[in-house]
């Protein structure tokens, strides 16, 4: 099961990251954020190419998870760090929480199946030490 979950949340990385690859404008547009400026699309590619190894890797690590336990440690934390900051944004008004929600829930979603998942490995390899 939890390769389905590995496989899906790699599928999402990949697509976001192809996406702000190569329609930033739209994809922005789409979900309903202000035209940025196309000096912004040069960071967004840098962001890209994060999200697309990101994918890339949980698909690779899907089988063989336990073996590969940092990786999604550090996605814990990534969509820890994502909640914060969505939450900051929306807090101080900068983000409509229409805009917001669906990728804070996503964060909360994803997160916490990385961390439980995480420290139960960690409990695992614990008692058999």
């Amino acid at each position: 099961m939890f390769t389905v979950f590995l496989r899906v949340v790699g599928s999402v990385q990949l697509a976001l990251g192809m996406a702000y690859l190569f329609f930033p404008g739209a994809l922005l547009q789409q979900m309903g954020h202000s035209a940025a400026a196309p000096d912004l699309y040069y960071p967004l590619g840098m962001l890209a190419a994060r999200f697309v190894a990101y994918g890339l890797g949980f698909w690779i690590i899907s089988r063989e998870a336990k073996e590969h336990a940092l990786w999604v440690a550090l996605m814990g934390l990534i969509q820890a760090i994502d909640l914060g900051v969505g939450m900051a944004y929306t807090a101080t008004g900068v983000l409509p929480l229409q805009l917001s929600a669906f990728p804070m829930f996503n964060a909360v979603w994803i997160g916490t199946t990385c961390a439980i998942w995480f420290l139960r490995q960690n409990r695992v390899s614990a008692g058999r030490s």
